[in-house]
C-alpha cells in the first residue's frame, strides 16, 4: 500500500546547530504515504507529495526535550521485557536499545495535519514528470537482469517494480537516514498509535535478530519505512525475499532483493500476471456518475455493454472486477482499473499514488501519459474547507459521518445525494463551487 525523504543536539551550546538541523528539515521535505495508520503492515499517513523522500531526523532530544529522558528510558525497558517473552535475544536488545534515542521531529512529523491538499492533476504533475521518466528508464535497463527474474518469479512486469521504486525513493536516491528502532520506540512512547508501532518495532526487532541487516544499516522515514521501496518493518518479515542467495534479505543495498521483494508483495496483494492496472476510458452520455466508485465492480465485458471505451477507441482490455475512477469528478479523465490496481493501493493506499506508479509504469513501458484534459480551473478544497462542506451537508440532512476534514465515503456518499437532490451529476467530487452552493440560505 504503493510508494517514498531531519539532528538536534543536547546541550545550549549546540542550539545552533538544532536550528540549523530543524531548517534542513524544512528543505528536504515530508515522505508521503497513504492512510492514517491503524492497522499493522500499513503506513502512517505522511505528506502528500508525489516522491516519497524519507525525511532525516534529530537523532538527538532538543534541549526542552530532556525532562521526556527518563521517561522514554523506562518506556524501552519496559519494552525489552516484552521482547525479551517473545524470543528476542539479548545481543539483539542491546544493539538496539543500548544508544536508542527519543527523536521529537518524529513526534511533530507524526501530529502534523497538513491544512492543504494538492489535486491528482498537481500530484501527477510532481510524479510522472519527463525526467521521472527518463531516469525510469535508464534504472530498468540498469535492473533489468533482476526484473526480469522477478518478473519470472511472480507475473509482475518490471516496468510496475520499477515505477513504485521511483515513487518510494527516487530509485534508491533518498530513501532516508533515520534509525528506524528510534522512530518506531519515539513513536510507541508518545502513545497516540502505541500498539501499532510496538507491533513494528518488535517485528524490526526479528528482523536485527535474524541477521538480515545490522541495526546502523536499517535506516528509513520517519514513520519507519525502510530500504529502497519502503517497507515497514512487519510487511518486511512477511515479503521480503533473498533473492541473491546471500542468506540475508537486504533491501537497502542489495538490487536483486529490492525488485523480488516488492514484487512478492504485490503478488500477495492480488496482483493477476498478464493483466493491465486498467484503462482510460470516455464514458457514454447519460452516465450515472454515482457509481464511479471502487466499490461498485463488474468485468470489463459488462462496462463495455454499458458503452464505456478505451480513450483511444480501442475495446476494453479484459479486467475481472473492474471499476469506474474519476479522481477529478466529472469534468475530468476517467479509468476503468482492476485488480492490479487495487494491489498497487494496498502498497499504499492513495487513489493518487496508484494511478501515479499505474501511469509511470505506462510511460516507462513506451505507452501514453493521461490523454483528456484535467480540470485545471478548479482548486482543491482545504481540509478547514472540507469540514465546511461536510458540516454544510449534514445541516441539510445529508449525514457525513464526523465532519473531520477527510472526504472519505460517507462524505463522499453524501455530496452524491445532495448532487442528485438538485440535478448535478453524482460524482461525489468536492468543489468550491459545490461549497458555496451549500453555504447559501
Amino acid at each position: 500500500m504503493h510508494s517514498s525523504s531531519i539532528t538536534f543536539s543536547r546541550r545550549g551550546l549546540f542550539a545552533l546547530l538544532a536550528v540549523s538541523a530543524a531548517m534542513a528539515a524544512l528543505l528536504a521535505g515530508c515522505a508521503s504515504a497513504p492512510s492514517t495508520l491503524a492497522t499493522p503492515g500499513t503506513k502512517p499517513k505522511e505528506s502528500t507529495t508525489a516522491v516519497r523522500p524519507a525525511p532525516t531526523v534529530p537523532k538527538q532530544a532538543a534541549p526542552d526535550d530532556a525532562a521526556i529522558e527518563p521517561r522514554f528510558a523506562k518506556w524501552v525497558a519496559d519494552f525489552r521485557i516484552t521482547a525479551r517473552a517473545q524470543g528476542i535475544s539479548e545481543a539483539t536488545l542491546r544493539s538496539a536499545f543500548d544508544q536508542v534515542q527519543y527523536l521529537p521531529r518524529v513526534i511533530e512529523l507524526d501530529r502534523a495535519q497538513p491544512e492543504f491538499t494538492r489535486t491528482t492533476w498537481d500530484y501527477l504533475d510532481n510524479a510522472v514528470t519527463p525526467q521521472r521518466v527518463t531516469t525510469g528508464q535508464d534504472k530498468l535497463q540498469q535492473v533489468r537482469a533482476e526484473a526480469d527474474a522477478a518478473a519470472a518469479r511472480y507475473g509482475v512486469p518490471p516496468a510496475v517494480v520499477v515505477a513504485i521504486w521511483g515513487m518510494e525513493s527516487n530509485y534508491g536516491g533518498n530513501y532516508g537516514n533515520t534509525p528506524v528502532v528510534d522512530a518506531l520506540a519515539t513513536l510507541g512512547f508518545e502513545g497516540r498509535r502505541e500498539d501499532w508501532a510496538r507491533h513494528e518495532l518488535l517485528a524490526a526487532l526479528k528482523i536485527l535478530d535474524s541477521g538480515d541487516i545490522a541495526r546502523e544499516r536499517m535506516i528509513g522515514s520517519w514513520a519507519g519505512a525502510m530500504g529502497q521501496t519502503q517497507f515497514l518493518p512487519s510487511n518486511f518479515l512477511a515479503y521480503a525475499v533473498d533473492a541473491d542467495g546471500d542468506g540475508r534479505r537486504d533491501i537497502w543495498g542489495s538490487m536483486p532483493d529490492v525488485v523480488a521483494s516488492t514484487a512478492n508483495f504485490l503478488v500477495r496483494s492480488g496482483w493477476q500476471a498478464g493483466a493491465p492496472w486498467g484503462v482510460e476510458v470516455q464514458l457514454p452520455a447519460g452516465f450515472d456518475y454515482g457509481r464511479a466508485d471502487m466499490a461498485v465492480r463488474q468485468p470489463s465485458a459488462q462496462w463495455a455493454a454499458e458503452g464505456l471505451r478505451a480513450i483511444d477507441g480501442q475495446p476494453l482490455p479484459e479486467l475481472a472486477d473492474a471499476s469506474v475512477l474519476l479522481p477529478a469528478g466529472a469534468r475530468g479523465p476517467a479509468f476503468l482499473v482492476g485488480p492490479n490496481f487495487r494491489a498497487v493501493l494496498r502498497y499504499n493506499n492513495s487513489t493518487n499514488y496508484a494511478l501515479a506508479v499505474s501511469l509511470l509504469a505506462q510511460r516507462l513501458g513506451g505507452g501514453p501519459g493521461v490523454q483528456a484534459p484535467w480540470p485545471r480551473d478548479t482548486a482543491a478544497l482545504s481540509r478547514s474547507q472540507v469540514v465546511e462542506l461536510q458540516t454544510a451537508l449534514s445541516q441539510r440532512g445529508f449525514a457525513t459521518g464526523a465532519a473531520d476534514g477527510v472526504m472519505g465515503p460517507a462524505t463522499r456518499e453524501g455530496l452524491r445525494r445532495y448532487q442528485r437532490s438538485v440535478g448535478l451529476p453524482a460524482d461525489g467530487y468536492p468543489s468550491a463551487e459545490l461549497l458555496l452552493r451549500l453555504q447559501q440560505p
